[in-house]
């Protein structure tokens, strides 16, 4: 039988410290990352903004896209296709409808416009601070960053607990980094540890 890959480890020992992450209170995260992240967009001026729609025990992003909506920017959820495609997006604020989507996950209707995100909230089981990311391995985002970035420039912040940072995660050219982790102690701009190319 052969071991585990590397990632595989890694992903399943972050996972286990966000589930145990009890002394970080949730809601007081969903509203840090509400305030933090609009503030990042304002600085970053952003057309359109996409955001996860939250599972299980992710941070909610929800106060952040109502705070984000308020302010009269454009928000989108992603849309899970086949397996081996990118994410496509479309245009969501809440109270608009949802639908549910692929694996359970609510997604904005398809009568909804499809747009490309200048700025993407991501989710993340595990990351370090270049930037590297593990997913939760089917690689969606890494294809949609790679097809968005091959259009425009774009920027992609992580959203985790600070107990899912990792030293070194270890990566392959076709791996996306992230500029930004925003965790519940801050944020961390990946692009001054070590420079995009």
């Amino acid at each position: 039988m052969q071991p585990p890959h590397p990632k595989a480890v890694l992903r399943s020992e972050a996972l286990a410290r966000r589930r145990a992450s009890r002394s970080v209170d949730p809601v007081a995260f969903a509203e840090h990352l509400a305030s933090a992240g609009s503030s990042l967009v304002a600085e970053l001026r952003p057309g359109i903004v996409s955001a996860y729609f939250s599972l299980r025990d992710e941070a909610s992003t929800m106060p952040l896209l109502e705070t984000l909506a308020a302010s009269g920017v454009l928000t989108a959820l992603p849309i899970t296709g086949p397996r081996g495609t990118p994410l496509v997006f479309r245009l969501w604020r809440p109270g608009d409808a949802l639908v549910e989507g692929k694996m359970g996950i609510s997604e904005p209707s398809p009568a909804a416009a499809e747009v490309a995100p200048d700025l993407l909230f991501v989710p993340l089981a595990a990351f370090d601070r270049t930037g590297h990311r593990i997913g939760y391995g089917a690689g969606y985002y890494d294809r949609t960053l790679a097809a968005l970035r091959a259009r425009k420039k774009i920027f992609a912040v992580g959203v985790a607990y600070a107990s899912q940072e990792t030293q070194k995660i270890p990566h392959e050219d076709h791996d996306q980094r992230l500029d930004f982790v925003l965790t519940e102690e801050g944020l961390i701009d990946c692009r001054s540890v070590l420079p995009f190319p």
